[in-house]
């Protein structure tokens, strides 16, 4: 009878330990990253504020597809932030002082704080934002940007592998831009996951990216972030060298906009077919053959090796990041949970 008792105690014990037999998620809980938590009033909070809550157009599955696009981006950043407080790369106070500083610097105190409401934040909530954001960057300068070096053998090798493209046979324009559309695109790759679903969405978006323009931040990074061009968004929303011919073509108000525009600045926001946009000019070229001794000619090629890196770098560390971590999502463990009860 011991015996008898001490196995059925044993088998007891392996089948209550046993992968089988799956824990209750941790209450209000999404996600866990290292054993730290992403809880459900995060994803909310970030839900709204990248305007992507429920519509009355948005049916479930949308939401919930939108929610979990919010929690991969949430779970990528408390990864990148753990490697950042591993490496002692945390932002101190004076680096948030003075980055929420230049925030508001253009603005009234009233106007600053409709901005926050608008954002559904309050001044605590944007200094851990910036914390979090500042701190990732220190990350990324450290273990990518500051390795990255393009030589003038490089400059030499890319300018001789493509000098025809140099020879302009007409005036060019270098443009950049951000575009949002009010209908949500599969194959766009931001790095946000941030899609607007309607034309209210759309506007929105993109006048809360034209207030971060002017507020100084890199028209790259935002489009980067938060473009919707699913050909450009990667590479910070570079078109390239666009003919003057070819802008003939193009929708009145935008070619007018961009002529009217000085290298370095950056367009209002322009309502076109597509959604909206904002365009940046990086350059205007005259016709002829650019030689490698011309300055731009250089710089234009270092920032393009600079950013073909950078891109390759982030991602591949992106990757290596995501591996080594242990991360379960109970949000999504929910939703196949769901579909396999058939719920």
């Amino acid at each position: 009878m011991k015996l008898y008792i001490a196995i059925s105690s044993s088998l007891l014990a392996v089948l209550l330990l046993s992968p089988g037999c799956k824990k209750s998620p941790p209450a209000g809980v999404a996600a866990m990253v290292n054993n730290r938590p992403i809880t459900y009033a995060e994803l909310e909070k970030n839900q709204q504020f990248q305007m992507l809550a429920a519509t009355d157009k948005a049916s479930d599955d949308q939401i919930n597809f939108q929610k979990l696009e919010i929690l991969r981006t949430l779970i990528d950043s408390e990864i990148l932030l753990q490697r950042a407080e591993k490496l002692g790369l945390m932002a101190v106070d004076s680096d948030v002082e003075a980055r929420f500083n230049e925030l508001k610097a253009p603005y009234t105190k009233e106007e600053f704080d409709r901005q926050l409401q608008n954002r559904k934040m309050n001044v605590d909530d944007l200094k851990a934002q910036l914390r979090r954001e500042l701190s990732i960057q220190k990350l990324i300068n450290k273990e990518i940007t500051s390795k990255i070096s393009i030589t003038d053998a490089d400059v030499t090798e890319f300018y001789n592998a493509n000098k025809a493209s140099f020879n302009l046979p007409e005036p060019q324009v270098h443009i950049a831009q951000i575009l949002v559309t009010p209908q949500p695109d599969p194959s766009v790759r931001n790095l946000k996951g941030d899609k607007a679903q309607n034309e209210e969405q759309a506007k929105k978006k993109i006048q809360m990216i034209e207030v971060r323009l002017r507020q100084g931040e890199d028209f790259a990074m935002l489009a980067q972030n938060f473009s919707e061009d699913p050909n450009t968004a990667t590479n910070g929303g570079d078109l390239g060298f666009i003919p003057e011919s070819s802008l003939e073509k193009a929708n009145v108000e935008l070619r007018k906009m961009v002529m009217s525009l000085q290298a370095g600045q950056v367009s209002p926001i322009i309502h076109t077919q597509e959604g909206y946009r904002i365009l940046k000019v990086i350059s205007k070229e005259p016709a002829g053959q650019r030689e490698l001794s011309d300055p731009r000619v250089q710089q234009s090629i270092r920032e393009q090796l600079l950013n073909r890196k950078d891109q390759l770098l982030k991602a591949a560390y992106h990757e290596v990041a995501r591996n080594e971590a242990k991360v379960v999502n109970y949000f999504a463990q929910s939703i196949t949970g769901a579909a396999g009860s058939g719920k």
